[in-house]
């Protein structure tokens, strides 16, 4: 009776790591490969009419990355542009309508703004997602493009003899970025590394990718469980993501971003966020030298700050940004 009772108590005590470190290789590829929401159609009318909203008009704008890929998205300008862009991120299996909200916002307070789809993602090239890795790189050559075609056009503007034609801000006086989630993880990594970004705001981002696979291993609602039961999901999920990769995946860090440069940042995260809680927008904040700002949202759920207080939401990041201006 007793060796039965023992048996079945290894049993219990073994199957459920085994279990999860199954789950955790065959997921794997699934992390590197996200569900692609596609441009349709009906998407674009639905961002066209929100653009018609603020008197907004919008132009393709495709980008060729560093590798190759081509990245896809749109410069949407406003009726009274202030000089100001705003580069926009979405989350993990979206597009650049899921920035639509924001963009609406922004183009009413005449800031221009960029929405792009991140690699592997809507209408862009690029074998995999990398949340940050490559995607870093592909934000400096958005960056390089938007100045070079926005400096082109200010050239001909000035050279116009053409007196009906409304005078034209001067390129990028200043440049921000917003993200949300994946994407919120993308820019604060692109920051980092390219001082042309004067300041982000970023909401539900992770802190890193092994933070991040303990809340999916413990089923987005049990971080500690996945941190210790349930960890070998994290550890042949992150093993077999780099080898598939090919990149060390403990560099794919927010938190080593924040501590690396010193940006100004403001930092959203939803009191129910479930997917990446609060802890993670809390580590980053820790980690962050440049000046710094931790808005937790009440009552909201993974990316739904703006839907739970507009105003407040406005508010805050039209106040950030202003604030940014008036640095020289």
């Amino acid at each position: 009776m007793r060796r039965r009772l023992l048996r079945i108590a290894l049993i219990l005590l073994f199957f459920p790591p085994l279990l999860a470190a199954v789950a955790g290789w065959l997921v794997a590829p699934g992390f590197l490969h996200p569900i692609r929401r596609e441009l349709t159609p009906d998407l674009i009318r639905e961002a066209d009419a929100s653009f018609a909203l603020t008197g907004a008009t919008r132009e393709d704008f495709d980008v060729r990355a560093p590798d190759g890929a081509l990245l896809r998205g749109w410069k949407v300008r406003p009726r009274n542009p202030n000089g100001n862009w705003v580069l926009l991120f979405h989350g993990v299996a979206d597009n650049r309508i899921g920035v639509i909200g924001q963009s609406e916002f922004l183009l009413r307070a005449g800031y221009s703004v960029v929405m792009m789809d991140a690699r592997a993602h809507g209408a862009s090239g690029g074998p995999i997602a990398t949340y940050g890795w490559l995607e870093r790189n592909d934000t400096r050559a958005i960056i390089d493009a938007l100045l070079y075609s926005e400096s082109h056009k200010y050239i001909i503007r000035q050279m116009s003899i053409n007196p009906d034609l409304p005078p034209m801000p001067r390129p990028a006086s200043h440049l921000f970025a917003l993200g949300e989630s994946m994407g919120a993880g993308i820019v604060l990594q692109s920051a980092a590394v390219d001082p042309r970004i004067e300041a982000v705001v970023a909401e539900a981002s992770f802190a890193n990718m092994r933070e991040a696979s303990y809340d999916y291993a413990g089923l987005r609602k049990f971080p500690w469980p996945g941190k210790t039961l349930f960890a070998p999901f994290s550890w042949t999920l992150l093993y077999r993501g780099e080898k598939l990769a090919g990149f060390s995946v403990a560099e794919v860090s927010p938190m080593k971003a924040v501590a690396s440069r010193a940006f100004p940042v403001l930092l959203i995260c939803d009191e129910k966020d479930v997917a990446l809680p609060c802890r993670h927008s809390e580590l980053i904040y820790a980690a962050a030298r440049g000046p710094k700002q931790l808005w937790v949202v009440p009552r909201a759920f993974h990316t739904a700050a703006y839907g739970f207080a507009p105003e407040e939401f406005r508010q805050r990041v039209l106040l950030f940004f202003a604030e940014n201006s008036r640095v020289p």
